[in-house]
């Protein structure tokens, strides 16, 4: 698996089930490169969900809002 982002998003592209790769196969090249990026200075895979209704939408904004303000504030 590569360690480039650049390789790893053209890898995906190859393999993608909605691209016609195989889904097991594509499972198991993501946690590959889970566990591989998981090495220290490099980041790992994170999903995010998107939210479905208004409501949601507008408390994942709060969410990000208060995860910035926090995030600025230990960078002073």
């Amino acid at each position: 698996m590569a360690s480039d982002p650049a390789e790893f998003r053209a890898w995906v592209r190859r393999n993608h089930p909605d691209a016609g790769g195989d889904p097991r196969a594509f499972a198991e090249g993501l946690a590959r490169w889970d566990r591989g990026a998981a090495a220290p200075g490099t980041r790992g895979i994170t999903v995010y969900r998107r939210p479905r209704t208004p409501v949601a939408a507008a408390a994942e904004a709060l969410r990000r809002a208060r995860r910035r303000r926090e995030r600025r504030r230990r960078l002073r």
